[in-house]
This record gives C-alpha cells, sequence and structure tokens, in this order.
C-alpha cells in the first residue's frame, strides 16, 4: 500500500556512516571492513566504534525513530545530522525541503554548518538545555535572537510557539517553577519558534514519569499532524518507538539491524535480536488492517465477477449495481456498504451492516466495529477494494502469528 511518505523527498540521507572516537580512527575503519567485532576493535586499538555503516534515509515529514539499547549508537548517529559528532566515513546529506541542494554534512565548511544549525536544524535535548537565568519566554526566544529577528517579531512568534505547546500563560516564569514535563514543552516550542524544518530529539521523555511521557508524546503526535516537520528520535523504549515511529531503525552495536515502519519490525522480525525486542509487544497497539487483511485475489469471485464476503456464499449470483462490484451476501444477494467514519461508534453499528473502512485503521478499532456485525470488515484502497477482515485473521494477528 502506497504511504503518504513513498513520493516525499529526502531530507535527511545517511550514507554508509562510520563514527569512531580516538585517535586511531583510521586503524578501527580498517578493522571494520575486516569484519572486526567492536570489542575486539576497542582492545586492539582502543578507539570506540559509535557507529558502523549506518545507511537509511529519512523523508520530509517522517518521524524517524533510532532504537536500541544503551551504547547502540543511536545517539551518536542523531548527532552527526547538526555536527556534533564527527563522521569518521560516509556521508549524512541534508537536502532542502523539495529535496534539492544537499549538503554533506560531513564534509562542508563552518559557514555551511553555521547556517544549518542556525535555519534548517533544531535539537531538543533530554535534559531540556534551557537557561535557568532566562524566563520561559526568553528560552523560547533564544534561537530567534541568534538569527536576528527583531524583538516585536520574535514576542509574536513566542506567544504562538508558548499557545502551541500549551505554555501561553507561564511565559514570565522561569524554568525552575516549571516540572519537568512543562520544562520539556519549553524545549520544544523553543525548536518550533526557529522555524526549523528538521527536529532532532534526543531521548527527550526518558526522565520523565509514565504518565507525563504518555501524554507528551500523544501531544508530539498531534503537533507533527499539524506540522509535519521531518523528526529523527531516539529512544530506548521500544513501545515509545513503536507508538511514534513512521519508520524505526534498531541499532545495535553500532550497526542497523533493521530499518522498516512499525509494522513490519512487529510482523517480519529481521533476526532473532529484533524477534527477541517484539515478542511482549501488544499487537493492538501497533497493527492496522492492512497488515493482517486477507487481499482481494484470495475470495471467492460469482460468475458476474463480484466477490463473496462469506467462503460459503453461492458462487451463481449476480452482482448489482446498487452494491458494487464486489459485495454479495450469503444468500448471494447483493449487500449495501456502511463506510468507517470518526463519528462512528460501536454502538451504531448493527449486525446486518457490512462497514468498509480504510486499509489504516487500527486493530483495536476494527475489532470493536467487526465484534458488532455478522459481517467480514472489508478495507478499501481509496475506492478500490483491497480485502476483508475476519476472525480468524484478528485471532492470527493478536496470537502473534507472522508470515
Amino acid at each position: 500500500m502506497a504511504s503518504r511518505l513513498d513520493n516525499a523527498p529526502v531530507i535527511v540521507d545517511f550514507r554508509s556512516v562510520d563514527v569512531v572516537f580516538g585517535s586511531r580512527a583510521d586503524e578501527a575503519l580498517t578493522l571494520i571492513d575486516r569484519g572486526v567485532s567492536r570489542d575486539d576493535i576497542s582492545a586492539e586499538t582502543g578507539a570506540v566504534v559509535a557507529v558502523r555503516d549506518a545507511t537509511i534515509s529519512v523523508r520530509r515529514g517522517e518521524l524517524c525513530v533510532l532504537m536500541g539499547l544503551s551504547g547502540s549508537g543511536k545517539s551518536s548517529l542523531l548527532r552527526c545530522v547538526n555536527g556534533l559528532n564527527t563522521v569518521a566515513r560516509g556521508r549524512v546529506i541534508v537536502n532542502e525541503a523539495d529535496g534539492s541542494g544537499g549538503i554533506d554534512v560531513a564534509r562542508c565548511d563552518d559557514e555551511a554548518l553555521r547556517g544549518l544549525r542556525t535555519h534548517r536544524i533544531a535539537m531538543v535535548f533530554q535534559q531540556f538545555g534551557l537557561l535557568p537565568w532566562r524566563t520561559v519566554a526568553e528560552n523560547v526566544a533564544f534561537g530567534l535572537e541568534l538569527q536576528g529577528i527583531g524583538r516585536a517579531e520574535r514576542r509574536a512568534i513566542v506567544e504562538d510557539k508558548l499557545t502551541l505547546v500549551g505554555l501561553e500563560r507561564w511565559a514570565d516564569r522561569y524554568a525552575s517553577e516549571l516540572s519537568g514535563g512543562m520544562q520539556q514543552r519549553v524545549g520544544l516550542a523553543r525548536a518550533f519558534a526557529t522555524d526549523a524544518d528538521i527536529l532532532l530529539m534526543d531521548e527527550p521523555y526518558s526522565a520523565l514519569d509514565p504518565l507525563i511521557r504518555s501524554h507528551l508524546q500523544d501531544s508530539l503526535l498531534e503537533l507533527q499532524q499539524e506540522l509535519q516537520k521531518t523528526i529523527i528520535f531516539v529512544s530506548h523504549d521500544l513501545d515509545e518507538a513503536l507508538k511514534l515511529g513512521d519508520h524505526i531503525a534498531i541499532m545495535r552495536d553500532g550497526a542497523i539491524v533493521q530499518y522498516g515502519t512499525p509494522q513490519e519490525i512487529v510482523l517480519k522480525p529481521s533476526d532473532d535480536y529484533v524477534a527477541a525486542f517484539v515478542q511482549h509487544v501488544n499487537p493492538l497497539n501497533v497493527l492496522c488492517g492492512d497488515a493482517l487483511m486477507r487481499p482481494l485475489e484470495t475470495l471467492a469471485q460469482t460468475e458476474a465477477g463480484a466477490f463473496a464476503l462469506d467462503p460459503l456464499a453461492r458462487l451463481t449470483a449476480q452482482a448489482n449495481g446498487d452494491a458494487g462490484p464486489f459485495a454479495v451476501a450469503r444468500d448471494g444477494q447483493p449487500v449495501t456498504l456502511r463506510p468507517v467514519t470518526e463519528a462512528l461508534s460501536p454502538e451504531d453499528v448493527s449486525c446486518d451492516d457490512v462497514l468498509s473502512a480504510p486499509l489504516r485503521i487500527p486493530l483495536r478499532r476494527a475489532i470493536e466495529l467487526r465484534h458488532e456485525s455478522d459481517w467480514p470488515l472489508l478495507l478499501t484502497d481509496g475506492d478500490t477494494l483491497a480485502g476483508v477482515i475476519d476472525d480468524a485473521d484478528i485471532y492470527r494477528a493478536i496470537m502473534g502469528k507472522r508470515d
């Protein structure tokens, strides 16, 4: 199925990136090419291989999560984007919003790097990074001052961004007067204020308690729906990665072991390491209809070319134009479809309703609606039938059965 990101231009392009800390980096790179392990390279040279041969592309408007355990290399890779870490080998290309005019952060001069940091890239830190002697409003305005924006324009932008994150009433307070969650929102407002189209978020919620963390995750998703920034987000929490990410890069010992959508990570882990990560994931929080549906071509067809919703339906039924080209009932008669909308609740569904829903309907909602109807749930891609979900498909997904 086509994604909204498929045709978006690549904004951040990591190409075979190696990051090595230590004075003997050249020797370490030679050992990397020989396939020597990170521990053995460290023992032989004293160098630390932080990132090894990392290649991923992040598209405009995408929220990409770099996920792994402590020391896996996720933060080291993130910090290559704004030049905080030096790339020992490889390229990190930052393109314009239309995908053109790429700057290689690994090789650009200081002026180009300053331009990226000032206008294109903003960073949100785990420890907030707020200036304690400044008020909330003054912290949010800091990046604007560096850009040379005038006082009146700064004030208007700050007011807008504080309203965006729900902190307008706290503008004149100092950071020490705010809770951890509120301080993190100040950091987010500061990043938004510069109008940077690329946000780097280095484990921004890991120091917060679970309830605040969940709330801020929801807030970020809501803001991303509106602003469509290109976000690279570092996390060591798989549930967080699955909730937030359009794509997830799982890292181990500096290398990317799997890169894919949340559904791909859960349903098709690349190796035993990833499989161990996802074995206890609740599929209701991750999977959508397109991951578990039976495709159209697997359904029985009538003589007239209609697709039978019930595998036991008589195949002699004729399609009726009022019902569309694919829906026939158990007795061979056409049925009328009822599209699923956000306002449709399970209580509004009768057992006779045949429901059609978009491919990306969350599994949890699909179960709620399927429970109230005697018919399989039809999934559509635009105006075209793509497949169906019935009880057996739902059971298979919940039990973690994978292709």
